[in-house]
């Protein structure tokens, strides 16, 4: 069974809310109890956080049957809970800080990189990627336009940082043990590139596959098939890597250290 908590949904027998529910629904209105949350750790539910971190792993489409349970519970599809985004935030501070050290950058270097991944990488790519794919599924693969059913942006930002966790884990956590021992992956020998160009795939593709599920999830939604697409052009990518040496991991370390200079 899934982790749920216990909420009681109130029936309408016309099955919409009257004005007092509207305004508790209203997208500033789940804004202002999202990031209310985040000033009170004890309302957080972490033990359901990590649930998902696993499941995303192993069974990520049991992490968006939880979504529909949310849906028909609190009527949003988003998280209102901003405990994933905590864990994955540190996850990404502990995964950077260990770049710096592999990289043997100093305090100063490292920090600069710690802000630049977090600001940049993370929030700033996370919210363009969200917003964009926003816009394309409540333009294109809605099945019926009408103002009753649409895409939340609250919820495209959570498909991107469902996508964007295991991608963290593979190139900022394992691949770290790799860089520069074991197979040494920073490295121009075939072995190396071959184990870290493999990892790149691996983890793009979890975020190519992940995407696809969260809309995919929507009922509301037709065609979402097309979300898969870039599997074609990252497996073409990975042979063009391998018969050419193109070695990602030595380009990502290069371009970290060329930000902190």
């Amino acid at each position: 069974m899934l982790p749920t908590t216990s909420y009681t949904a109130q029936n309408h027998d016309n099955g919409s809310l009257n004005s007092r529910d509207a305004a508790r629904h209203t997208a500033g209105a789940k804004r202002y109890k999202y990031l209310r949350r985040l000033l009170h750790v004890k309302q957080m539910d972490f033990d359901f956080a990590i649930w998902q971190m696993l499941y995303l792993f192993t069974s990520p489409q049991r992490v968006y049957r939880n979504f529909h349970y949310r849906k028909q519970t609190k009527d949003q599809w988003a998280r209102d809970d901003p405990a994933f985004l905590v864990l994955l935030s540190i996850w990404l501070c502990v995964s950077t800080v260990g770049f710096g050290l592999v990289l043997d950058m100093g305090f100063v270097e490292t920090l600069k990189l710690l802000l630049w991944v977090v600001f940049i990488d993370c929030i700033g790519v996370g919210l363009l990627i969200s917003t964009l794919m926003w816009v394309v599924a409540n333009k294109y693969l809605m099945k019926h336009p009408n103002k009753d059913y649409d895409v939340e942006w609250g919820y495209a930002f959570d498909v991107h940082l469902n996508a964007f966790y295991p991608l963290l884990v593979i190139l900022h956590f394992l691949q770290l043990f790799f860089i520069n021992h074991i197979v040494v992956i920073n490295s121009d020998w075939f072995v190396g590139y071959l184990v870290g160009n493999s990892m790149w795939l691996i983890a793009i593709g979890y975020y190519v596959y992940i995407t696809f599920l969260g809309y995919n999830a929507l009922p509301f939604l037709k065609n979402t098939v097309v979300l898969l697409y870039p599997f074609a052009v990252l497996g073409l990518l990975y042979v063009l890597s391998l018969c050419l040496g193109w070695n990602f991991t030595k380009g990502l370390c290069w371009f970290y250290k060329y930000r902190v200079q």
